[in-house]
């Protein structure tokens, strides 16, 4: 997978393909895909969420150039895969996620698989203040506009990695930095496909 998918493509942070090779993805999928797991694709893990493709996901994570003893905030824990990740890699995690169910079943995963991930439940659009500044942000559902409490608790340089766009359609995946004036940079990282950023309004 990993070679053939990720590296292929340009993925070269070796900190985040070592995580790709020892995170056992197949742990974050139903039963009934576990066979499926390592494909190149996104899988449906209940609820109307997805697990993302493995390139997308090194995508994401190379595109935060967060490392060891960084605090990185995920909003939509989904399986767990990405915290995982992120956790592999030496990071401090809190991820949020809306669907009381999956989030506990992404608590469970991470905790018996030895990763120690904050997990909460609730809507991520205001972000996690308590533990701000953060060393990066990573959404992993799609909302139409960037959410400006996520740009605020970004540490000058960091970086917010999101997809935007419109329900059903291809989107944009953005890069956002902050710089010490509070000035805001925007860089395209190309074309993709989330599922839509649930509120609990919605």
């Amino acid at each position: 997978m990993v070679h053939s998918q990720i590296e292929f493509r340009g993925i070269t942070d070796p900190i985040v393909l070592e995580a790709m090779r020892t995170v056992p993805r197949h742990r974050f999928v139903p039963d009934d895909l576990q066979a499926r797991a390592y494909g190149d694709h996104p899988l449906p893990i209940g609820y109307g969420q997805t697990i993302s493709q493995p390139y997308i996901v090194a995508m994401m994570t190379q595109a935060l150039g967060v490392g060891p003893g960084d605090t990185v905030l995920e909003i939509g824990a989904g399986s767990g895969y990405q915290a995982a990740v992120l956790a592999e890699m030496g990071c401090r995690v809190y991820t949020m996620e809306i669907v009381p169910e999956l989030a506990v079943r992404a608590e469970t995963t991470l905790h018996d698989l030895g990763y120690d991930v904050t997990v909460s439940i609730g809507d991520g659009y205001f972000g996690w203040p308590e533990h701000a500044p953060y060393d990066g942000i990573v959404v992993t559902a799609a909302p139409d506009h960037v959410p400006q409490p996520l740009i605020e608790q970004l540490k000058p340089g960091a970086a917010l990695v999101i997809p935007i766009g419109p329900v059903g359609a291809i989107q944009t995946m953005w890069r956002f930095t902050v710089d010490d004036d509070g000035e805001v940079d925007g860089e395209s990282l190309g074309s993709v496909m989330f599922v839509p950023f649930t509120r609990t309004d919605d």
